[in-house]
Protein backbone atom coordinates (compact mmCIF):
# COMPACT_ATOMS: atom_id res chain seq x y z
CA UNK A 1 0.00 0.00 0.00
CA UNK A 2 1.08 3.59 -0.69
CA UNK A 3 1.44 5.69 2.53
CA UNK A 4 1.31 9.10 3.31
CA UNK A 5 2.84 9.55 6.40
CA UNK A 6 1.64 13.40 7.97
CA UNK A 7 3.84 14.79 10.88
CA UNK A 8 2.85 18.03 12.94
CA UNK A 9 4.48 19.72 15.85
CA UNK A 10 5.06 23.28 17.62
CA UNK A 11 1.62 24.40 17.75
CA UNK A 12 0.95 25.31 21.30
CA UNK A 13 2.23 27.70 23.78
CA UNK A 14 2.26 27.95 27.89
CA UNK A 15 -1.14 29.83 27.25
CA UNK A 16 -3.13 27.03 25.71
CA UNK A 17 -3.82 24.97 22.69
CA UNK A 18 -2.49 21.26 22.75
CA UNK A 19 -1.16 19.60 19.27
CA UNK A 20 -2.79 16.52 19.83
CA UNK A 21 -6.39 18.86 20.04
CA UNK A 22 -5.32 20.12 16.54
CA UNK A 23 -4.97 16.43 15.59
CA UNK A 24 -8.10 15.34 16.85
CA UNK A 25 -9.89 18.22 14.73
CA UNK A 26 -7.93 17.15 11.69
CA UNK A 27 -8.84 13.42 12.24
CA UNK A 28 -12.28 14.39 12.78
CA UNK A 29 -12.03 16.70 9.23
CA UNK A 30 -10.28 13.74 7.21
CA UNK A 31 -12.91 11.48 8.53
CA UNK A 32 -16.16 13.60 7.39
CA UNK A 33 -14.38 13.44 4.23
CA UNK A 34 -14.18 9.33 4.19
CA UNK A 35 -10.57 10.00 5.15
CA UNK A 36 -9.20 7.36 7.89
CA UNK A 37 -6.08 6.57 8.96
CA UNK A 38 -4.45 3.10 8.70
CA UNK A 39 -3.62 3.42 12.81
CA UNK A 40 -4.09 5.41 15.82
CA UNK A 41 -2.47 8.50 15.48
CA UNK A 42 0.79 9.08 17.39
CA UNK A 43 2.01 11.37 20.25
CA UNK A 44 5.97 11.29 20.20
CA UNK A 45 7.90 12.71 22.88
CA UNK A 46 11.26 13.96 22.18
CA UNK A 47 14.13 15.10 24.50
CA UNK A 48 13.01 16.36 27.68
CA UNK A 49 15.82 18.53 27.83
CA UNK A 50 15.68 20.51 24.25
CA UNK A 51 16.07 24.14 24.74
CA UNK A 52 13.70 24.85 23.21
CA UNK A 53 10.18 23.51 23.53
CA UNK A 54 6.53 23.25 23.69
CA UNK A 55 5.41 22.47 26.98
CA UNK A 56 6.04 18.51 26.58
CA UNK A 57 8.40 18.36 23.81
CA UNK A 58 5.50 16.48 21.85
CA UNK A 59 4.77 15.88 18.09
CA UNK A 60 2.41 14.03 16.63
CA UNK A 61 1.88 11.86 13.66
CA UNK A 62 -0.34 10.20 11.32
CA UNK A 63 -0.64 8.10 8.31
CA UNK A 64 -3.38 7.45 5.14
CA UNK A 65 -3.14 5.53 2.26
CA UNK A 66 -1.44 7.83 -0.76
CA UNK A 67 -4.80 8.11 -2.55
CA UNK A 68 -6.43 10.34 -4.92
CA UNK A 69 -7.50 12.08 -1.47
CA UNK A 70 -3.85 12.92 -0.46
CA UNK A 71 -4.19 16.48 -1.61
CA UNK A 72 -7.36 16.80 -0.13
CA UNK A 73 -5.89 15.58 3.43
CA UNK A 74 -2.50 17.86 2.93
CA UNK A 75 -5.44 20.78 2.41
CA UNK A 76 -7.09 19.99 5.51
CA UNK A 77 -4.10 19.69 7.75
CA UNK A 78 -2.53 22.92 6.86
CA UNK A 79 -5.85 24.63 7.08
CA UNK A 80 -6.16 23.72 10.64
CA UNK A 81 -2.32 24.24 11.60
CA UNK A 82 -2.87 27.72 10.32
CA UNK A 83 -6.09 28.11 12.22
CA UNK A 84 -5.79 26.67 15.50
CA UNK A 85 -1.73 27.34 15.95
CA UNK A 86 -0.72 29.49 19.03
CA UNK A 87 1.21 32.13 16.54
CA UNK A 88 0.82 35.06 19.18
CA UNK A 89 3.36 33.19 21.47
CA UNK A 90 7.11 33.73 20.70
CA UNK A 91 7.99 30.66 20.88
CA UNK A 92 5.71 28.98 18.85
CA UNK A 93 6.79 27.68 15.27
CA UNK A 94 4.78 24.98 14.02
CA UNK A 95 6.13 22.83 11.42
CA UNK A 96 3.80 20.46 9.14
CA UNK A 97 5.76 17.59 7.20
CA UNK A 98 4.07 15.10 4.29
CA UNK A 99 5.88 12.39 2.82
CA UNK A 100 5.35 9.56 1.44
CA UNK A 101 6.91 5.99 1.11
CA UNK A 102 8.57 3.47 3.83
CA UNK A 103 10.50 4.85 6.33
CA UNK A 104 14.35 4.27 6.04
CA UNK A 105 17.11 3.38 8.83
CA UNK A 106 18.10 6.93 7.69
CA UNK A 107 15.04 8.38 9.26
CA UNK A 108 15.14 6.28 12.32
CA UNK A 109 18.23 7.06 13.21
CA UNK A 110 17.20 10.76 12.66
CA UNK A 111 14.28 10.16 14.92
CA UNK A 112 16.53 8.80 17.77
CA UNK A 113 18.39 11.30 17.25
CA UNK A 114 15.56 13.92 18.06
CA UNK A 115 15.20 12.17 21.80
CA UNK A 116 18.53 12.11 22.73
CA UNK A 117 20.40 14.91 21.55
CA UNK A 118 19.57 18.94 19.77
CA UNK A 119 19.06 18.97 16.40
CA UNK A 120 18.71 22.34 14.76
CA UNK A 121 15.87 23.70 12.07
CA UNK A 122 18.44 23.55 9.28
CA UNK A 123 19.59 20.60 10.02
CA UNK A 124 15.87 18.93 10.06
CA UNK A 125 15.21 21.36 7.05
CA UNK A 126 18.26 19.54 4.88
CA UNK A 127 17.38 16.04 6.03
CA UNK A 128 14.02 16.18 5.37
CA UNK A 129 14.80 17.87 1.80
CA UNK A 130 16.99 14.70 1.09
CA UNK A 131 14.40 12.22 2.09
CA UNK A 132 12.12 13.52 -0.12
CA UNK A 133 9.37 15.54 3.00
CA UNK A 134 7.61 17.68 1.43
CA UNK A 135 8.15 20.38 4.44
CA UNK A 136 5.42 23.43 5.58
CA UNK A 137 7.40 25.70 8.04
CA UNK A 138 5.08 28.67 9.82
CA UNK A 139 6.70 31.42 11.30
CA UNK A 140 10.75 29.99 11.80
CA UNK A 141 9.12 26.38 11.39
CA UNK A 142 10.97 24.76 14.60
CA UNK A 143 8.21 22.29 14.30
CA UNK A 144 9.73 20.55 11.39
CA UNK A 145 12.46 18.98 14.21
CA UNK A 146 10.23 17.36 15.97
CA UNK A 147 7.30 16.34 12.45
CA UNK A 148 9.66 14.49 10.84
CA UNK A 149 10.65 12.67 14.11
CA UNK A 150 7.23 11.83 15.14
CA UNK A 151 6.65 10.53 11.57
CA UNK A 152 10.04 8.37 11.96
CA UNK A 153 10.03 6.75 15.25
CA UNK A 154 10.34 2.83 15.68
CA UNK A 155 7.97 1.98 18.54
CA UNK A 156 9.15 -1.40 20.06
CA UNK A 157 7.59 -0.26 23.42
CA UNK A 158 4.74 1.85 23.49
CA UNK A 159 1.47 2.76 25.97
CA UNK A 160 -1.52 4.72 24.84
CA UNK A 161 -3.10 7.84 25.83
CA UNK A 162 -6.92 8.56 26.34
CA UNK A 163 -7.46 11.98 26.33
CA UNK A 164 -10.75 14.02 26.58
CA UNK A 165 -10.84 17.76 25.32
CA UNK A 166 -13.23 20.52 26.76
CA UNK A 167 -15.31 23.09 24.94
CA UNK A 168 -14.06 26.25 24.07
CA UNK A 169 -15.66 28.26 26.60
CA UNK A 170 -14.56 26.28 29.31
CA UNK A 171 -10.84 27.19 28.25
CA UNK A 172 -9.06 28.69 31.46
CA UNK A 173 -11.77 27.39 34.11
CA UNK A 174 -11.61 24.46 37.13
CA UNK A 175 -11.85 21.34 35.51
CA UNK A 176 -15.22 19.82 36.54
CA UNK A 177 -14.15 16.14 36.96
CA UNK A 178 -15.47 14.01 39.79
CA UNK A 179 -12.38 12.71 42.25
CA UNK A 180 -13.82 10.25 43.79
CA UNK A 181 -14.53 8.30 40.11
CA UNK A 182 -10.80 9.11 39.56
CA UNK A 183 -10.21 7.00 42.39
CA UNK A 184 -12.74 4.48 41.59
CA UNK A 185 -11.27 3.94 38.26
CA UNK A 186 -7.83 3.21 39.16
CA UNK A 187 -8.75 0.90 41.70
CA UNK A 188 -10.62 -0.94 39.01
CA UNK A 189 -8.16 -0.86 35.87
CA UNK A 190 -4.97 -0.41 37.30
CA UNK A 191 -2.07 -1.88 36.59
CA UNK A 192 -3.21 -1.73 33.04
CA UNK A 193 -3.87 2.31 33.63
CA UNK A 194 -0.93 3.88 35.65
CA UNK A 195 0.12 7.70 36.61
CA UNK A 196 -3.58 8.50 37.48
CA UNK A 197 -2.79 9.43 41.43
CA UNK A 198 -0.18 10.67 43.36
CA UNK A 199 -1.43 8.84 46.39
CA UNK A 200 0.95 10.59 48.98
CA UNK A 201 -0.13 14.07 47.83
CA UNK A 202 -3.23 13.42 46.93
CA UNK A 203 -2.69 14.74 43.28
CA UNK A 204 -5.00 13.51 40.49
CA UNK A 205 -2.27 12.90 37.87
CA UNK A 206 -5.05 12.95 35.10
CA UNK A 207 -5.64 16.51 35.22
CA UNK A 208 -3.51 18.98 33.40
CA UNK A 209 -2.76 22.56 35.51
CA UNK A 210 -2.47 24.56 32.05
CA UNK A 211 -5.21 26.17 30.43
CA UNK A 212 -5.14 23.87 27.57
CA UNK A 213 -8.08 22.20 25.47
CA UNK A 214 -7.44 19.05 27.47
CA UNK A 215 -9.64 18.16 30.45
CA UNK A 216 -8.04 15.08 31.35
CA UNK A 217 -5.68 11.98 29.84
CA UNK A 218 -5.37 8.47 31.15
CA UNK A 219 -2.67 6.41 29.93
CA UNK A 220 -2.65 2.77 29.51
CA UNK A 221 -0.90 -0.55 28.25
CA UNK A 222 -4.28 -1.10 26.04
CA UNK A 223 -7.00 0.18 24.04
CA UNK A 224 -9.53 -1.70 26.10
CA UNK A 225 -8.07 -0.70 29.47
CA UNK A 226 -8.94 3.15 28.52
CA UNK A 227 -12.41 2.32 27.27
CA UNK A 228 -13.18 1.03 30.40
CA UNK A 229 -11.75 3.89 32.36
CA UNK A 230 -13.74 6.20 29.81
CA UNK A 231 -16.47 4.69 31.53
CA UNK A 232 -15.91 4.99 35.29
CA UNK A 233 -14.48 8.77 35.13
CA UNK A 234 -17.49 11.17 35.75
CA UNK A 235 -17.11 14.78 35.07
CA UNK A 236 -19.63 17.77 35.32
CA UNK A 237 -18.68 19.36 31.96
CA UNK A 238 -18.91 18.88 28.30
CA UNK A 239 -16.43 16.55 26.56
CA UNK A 240 -16.48 17.76 22.79
CA UNK A 241 -14.43 15.61 21.51
CA UNK A 242 -11.51 12.31 22.75
CA UNK A 243 -8.70 10.60 20.89
CA UNK A 244 -6.51 7.62 21.57
CA UNK A 245 -2.75 7.85 20.44
CA UNK A 246 -0.12 5.92 20.45
CA UNK A 247 3.00 7.11 22.13
CA UNK A 248 6.36 6.73 23.43
CA UNK A 249 5.83 7.93 26.77
CA UNK A 250 6.31 5.88 29.70
CA UNK A 251 9.22 3.59 27.61
CA UNK A 252 12.51 5.18 28.76
CA UNK A 253 13.34 5.23 25.39
CA UNK A 254 15.32 8.51 26.42
CA UNK A 255 17.68 6.82 28.06
CA UNK A 256 21.18 6.48 26.69
CA UNK A 257 23.13 3.32 28.54
CA UNK A 258 27.01 5.13 28.66
CA UNK A 259 29.84 3.31 29.68
CA UNK A 260 30.83 5.89 32.31
CA UNK A 261 30.40 9.04 33.56
CA UNK A 262 32.72 11.08 31.33
CA UNK A 263 30.99 9.75 28.61
CA UNK A 264 27.83 11.79 29.29
CA UNK A 265 26.98 15.23 27.44
CA UNK A 266 24.84 17.83 28.65
CA UNK A 267 21.06 17.89 27.63
CA UNK A 268 21.33 14.36 27.38
CA UNK A 269 19.83 11.47 29.47
CA UNK A 270 21.18 8.63 30.57
CA UNK A 271 21.68 4.87 32.69
CA UNK A 272 24.81 5.20 34.60
CA UNK A 273 26.50 3.50 37.46
CA UNK A 274 28.46 5.28 39.66
CA UNK A 275 29.41 5.54 43.79
CA UNK A 276 27.98 8.02 45.99
CA UNK A 277 30.43 10.51 46.69
CA UNK A 278 29.10 12.16 49.47
CA UNK A 279 25.97 12.38 51.84
CA UNK A 280 22.92 14.37 50.12
CA UNK A 281 22.50 17.59 51.52
CA UNK A 282 19.59 20.26 50.92
CA UNK A 283 19.64 24.06 49.65
CA UNK A 284 17.28 26.47 49.96
CA UNK A 285 14.25 25.94 48.05
CA UNK A 286 14.07 22.48 49.47
CA UNK A 287 16.30 21.20 46.05
CA UNK A 288 18.74 18.14 47.36
CA UNK A 289 22.33 17.42 45.55
CA UNK A 290 24.87 14.87 46.23
CA UNK A 291 27.91 13.69 43.65
CA UNK A 292 28.50 10.52 42.02
CA UNK A 293 31.71 9.08 40.63
CA UNK A 294 33.98 6.51 38.74
CA UNK A 295 36.45 6.00 37.17
CA UNK A 296 36.47 8.30 34.69
CA UNK A 297 35.11 11.20 36.74
CA UNK A 298 32.31 12.55 38.58
CA UNK A 299 28.90 14.38 37.98
CA UNK A 300 26.07 16.29 40.66
CA UNK A 301 22.96 14.40 41.16
CA UNK A 302 19.99 16.63 42.04
CA UNK A 303 16.41 15.38 43.36
CA UNK A 304 13.94 18.88 42.91
CA UNK A 305 11.94 19.92 44.92
CA UNK A 306 8.59 19.29 42.91
CA UNK A 307 9.90 15.43 43.76
CA UNK A 308 8.47 15.46 47.66
CA UNK A 309 8.97 12.50 49.58
CA UNK A 310 11.28 11.32 46.95
CA UNK A 311 14.11 13.42 48.33
CA UNK A 312 13.74 11.71 51.86
CA UNK A 313 14.51 8.61 50.08
CA UNK A 314 17.70 10.26 48.20
CA UNK A 315 19.07 10.90 52.00
CA UNK A 316 19.39 7.71 53.07
CA UNK A 317 22.24 7.60 50.86
CA UNK A 318 25.38 7.33 52.09
CA UNK A 319 28.96 7.55 50.71
CA UNK A 320 30.19 4.17 49.51
CA UNK A 321 26.70 2.88 48.12
CA UNK A 322 26.85 1.60 44.17
CA UNK A 323 23.81 2.81 42.70
CA UNK A 324 22.32 2.96 39.01
CA UNK A 325 20.96 6.64 37.97
CA UNK A 326 18.25 6.95 35.34
CA UNK A 327 17.58 11.01 34.12
CA UNK A 328 19.23 13.51 31.69
CA UNK A 329 21.46 16.42 32.77
CA UNK A 330 20.38 19.91 32.61
CA UNK A 331 21.07 23.54 32.11
CA UNK A 332 23.73 23.62 34.63
CA UNK A 333 25.35 20.00 33.95
CA UNK A 334 23.47 18.37 37.22
CA UNK A 335 22.37 14.62 36.56
CA UNK A 336 18.52 15.23 36.99
CA UNK A 337 17.38 11.71 38.83
CA UNK A 338 14.47 10.09 37.64
CA UNK A 339 14.86 7.06 39.47
CA UNK A 340 17.91 4.88 41.06
CA UNK A 341 18.98 1.39 41.76
CA UNK A 342 20.49 0.41 44.17
CA UNK A 343 23.44 -2.05 43.60
CA UNK A 344 25.58 -2.65 46.69
CA UNK A 345 24.58 -0.59 49.62
CA UNK A 346 27.76 0.44 52.66
CA UNK A 347 26.48 -1.28 55.40
CA UNK A 348 29.56 -0.90 57.09
CA UNK A 349 30.46 1.97 59.55
CA UNK A 350 33.83 2.04 61.01
CA UNK A 351 33.16 3.06 64.90
CA UNK A 352 35.69 3.32 67.89
CA UNK A 353 35.84 0.06 69.63
CA UNK A 354 33.81 -0.26 73.11
CA UNK A 355 35.47 -0.79 75.91
CA UNK A 356 35.22 -3.99 79.02
CA UNK A 357 33.06 -1.46 81.00
CA UNK A 358 30.43 -0.85 78.14
CA UNK A 359 31.41 2.72 77.29
CA UNK A 360 32.61 3.62 73.79
CA UNK A 361 36.05 4.83 73.70
CA UNK A 362 37.76 8.42 72.58
CA UNK A 363 40.92 8.51 70.94
CA UNK A 364 43.54 8.85 72.97
CA UNK A 365 45.66 11.22 70.13
CA UNK A 366 46.93 10.66 66.65
CA UNK A 367 48.10 7.19 66.43
CA UNK A 368 47.91 6.88 70.25
CA UNK A 369 45.16 4.16 70.97
CA UNK A 370 41.94 4.87 72.45
CA UNK A 371 40.92 5.73 75.95
CA UNK A 372 37.78 4.84 78.03
CA UNK A 373 36.87 8.08 80.07
CA UNK A 374 34.93 6.11 82.24
CA UNK A 375 37.44 3.59 83.80
CA UNK A 376 40.49 4.66 82.71
CA UNK A 377 41.82 1.91 80.26
CA UNK A 378 43.58 2.53 77.30
CA UNK A 379 44.42 0.00 74.29
CA UNK A 380 47.06 0.36 71.75
CA UNK A 381 46.04 0.25 68.71
CA UNK A 382 44.49 2.85 66.73
CA UNK A 383 42.13 0.72 64.36
CA UNK A 384 38.12 1.77 64.83
CA UNK A 385 35.71 -1.88 64.37
CA UNK A 386 33.55 -2.39 61.58
CA UNK A 387 30.16 -2.18 62.75
CA UNK A 388 27.20 -3.63 60.23
CA UNK A 389 24.68 -0.44 60.54
CA UNK A 390 20.99 -1.18 59.23
CA UNK A 391 19.81 0.72 56.11
CA UNK A 392 16.82 2.17 54.85
CA UNK A 393 17.40 1.03 51.43
CA UNK A 394 17.64 -2.22 49.85
CA UNK A 395 20.03 -3.92 47.87
CA UNK A 396 18.33 -4.34 44.10
CA UNK A 397 15.50 -2.32 44.94
CA UNK A 398 14.69 0.70 42.35
CA UNK A 399 13.37 4.13 43.81
CA UNK A 400 11.50 6.28 41.46
CA UNK A 401 10.02 10.23 41.95
CA UNK A 402 6.31 10.53 42.25
CA UNK A 403 3.96 10.08 39.89
CA UNK A 404 3.34 14.15 40.60
CA UNK A 405 6.71 14.61 38.96
CA UNK A 406 7.37 12.57 36.48
CA UNK A 407 8.42 13.13 32.89
CA UNK A 408 6.37 11.79 30.28
CA UNK A 409 9.26 9.38 29.16
CA UNK A 410 10.11 8.05 32.76
CA UNK A 411 9.05 4.64 32.66
CA UNK A 412 7.27 3.49 36.33
CA UNK A 413 8.36 0.71 38.25
CA UNK A 414 4.50 -0.39 37.21
CA UNK A 415 5.74 -1.45 33.67
CA UNK A 416 8.96 -3.04 34.40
Amino acid sequence: MNVLHIGIDDTDSPDGMCTTFLASQIINRLNEKGIELLDYPRLIRLNPFARFKTRGNGGVSFKIENNDNADLAKEIVLMEVEKLSMFDCDNTNPGVVFYNGEITDEMRDYAFRAIYEFITIDEAEKFGKKMGCEIHKFKKGRGIIGSIAAISLPLSDYTFELLAYRAPENYGTERQIDYDSVYEMDKETFPDTFENIDYKENYIAIEPKTPCPVLYGIRSNSVEALKTAKEIVKVGEPIVDSCIFKTNQHTDMHIQKTPDIASMKQFGCYEVIGEVKNKPKVIEGGHMFFHIKDESGEIECGAYEPTKGFRNTVSYLRPGDVIRVFGGIGEQNTFNIEKFQVLKLNDVEYQNPVCECGKRMTSAGKNKGFKCKKCGRKIESSEKVPIIIKRNLKNAQFYETPVSARRHLSKPLCRM
